[in-house]
């Protein structure tokens, strides 16, 4: 597509969400585009660590249109995810050009202009998919500079190898961090920090339960009811084999944050000190959004104030995939079609307004 001819819509990014909403796209009338920084499809799922498998089989692991292959008992791994969004790609023959990162956005004549390196491209409305792994989140913590340890994220994680017979202090109470502390203290010695004490679900709950407990509240949401969450949120952590495993060894145990690192290790409040070789941060992520930040629609808080997908600064911006603060449970495979699905029926009214106009 020419970069003087401009396409309906943009979609930046090549993981779920933008393959989701691609999907949709292809239903109606409008043209558009696929702008992704990977060199091969798969989104974020490319970097996740080796072991990463999914929370719930395949026919709860899918994004819209078609169902995951279900080729091997159990939860699918990593490699099967990544395999099945290649494979989705090519089945619906998406436009999508890669690598391409995109590095600002701005609004010129009614149409968004959107560069990556020294490509351009024009747009009637944009839908940001960027998700979060490309921005990792750790804490500030005072003598962060001087400890002379290891320190990486969880997203730099692969295996347990390189840390074989260290000492390894792994920070953070969500799924990667309980996984992670899994396989690790299999082959080290671990500490594991928490700011409250995590939050085990059930060992028969998995993430087709998670997911029908997002759908109440959206539909709650819908109908303007409030309900109170059910136990058992997003954020808690999914008792996979794995963690049951470490369950069993008794190694799943938690102590609060320290308050400083020294040059070896790091130190509580109370003076206690504790000598650790690597630091494992299963801190999150935040929203990479960075490419919208000449449209002045992001707030102190790193993110964008929506009216469900939609900007409220930017009435041609959507945002799909993020997290709860962009629909229930839209960060999941099989979450996100929703969001996707309404927000392409908000796009071509919008767009088919615009021409009627």
């Amino acid at each position: 597509m020419s970069a003087h001819q401009p396409v309906d819509v943009l979609i930046i990014g090549g993981g779920q969400a933008a393959l989701s909403t691609a999907y949709f796209l292809r239903r109606t009338q409008l043209s558009y585009l696929l702008l992704d920084d990977q060199l091969q499809p798969g989104g974020a799922w490319q970097h996740g660590w080796d072991s990463l498998r999914l929370f719930s089989p395949a026919t709860w692991s899918s994004i819209a249109g078609w169902q995951m292959p279900n080729s091997e008992p159990g939860y699918p791994h990593r490699d099967a995810v990544i395999d099945y969004l290649t494979r989705y790609e090519a089945r619906y023959q998406l436009p999508i050009l890669r690598p391409q990162h995109v590095d600002s956005v701005t609004r010129q004549n009614g149409l968004f202009v959107v560069q990556a390196g020294d490509r351009q491209w024009r747009c009637r409305a944009l839908v940001s998919a960027t998700g979060t792994w490309s921005k990792p989140f750790i804490p500030a913590y005072p003598g962060s500079a001087q400890f002379a340890g290891q320190q990486l994220h969880s997203a730099q994680y692969r295996n347990p190898q390189a840390f074989a017979g260290k000492r390894v202090l792994v920070v953070g109470g969500g799924n990667s961090g309980a996984q992670i502390l899994a396989e690790v203290s299999k082959v080290a010695e671990t500490l594991w920090i928490t700011p409250e004490p995590p939050a085990f679900l059930p060992d028969e709950v998995d993430g087709r339960v998670l997911f029908k407990r997002a759908t109440e509240r959206w539909k709650a949401q819908q109908e303007g009811r409030v309900i109170e969450q059910p136990v058992g949120g997003l954020g808690d952590i999914v008792m996979v084999e794995p963690v049951r495993e470490a369950r069993e060894r008794g190694v799943l145990v938690t102590e609060r944050p320290f308050q400083r690192f020294t040059a070896n290790g790091v130190e509580w409040a109370d003076g206690r000190r504790e000598a650790v070789d690597v630091v494992i941060w299963c801190t999150g992520f935040r929203p990479a959004l960075d490419h919208l930040q000449d449209l002045g629609v992001l707030e102190a808080d790193g993110r964008i104030a929506v009216a469900g997908t939609r900007a409220c600064k930017q009435p041609g911006l959507w945002l799909v995939g993020y997290g709860e603060w962009t629909g229930a449970a839209s960060a999941t495979l099989i979450g996100v079609t929703r969001t996707a699905r309404s927000t392409v029926s908000e796009i071509t009214a919008a767009l088919q307004g615009d021409t009627d106009q």
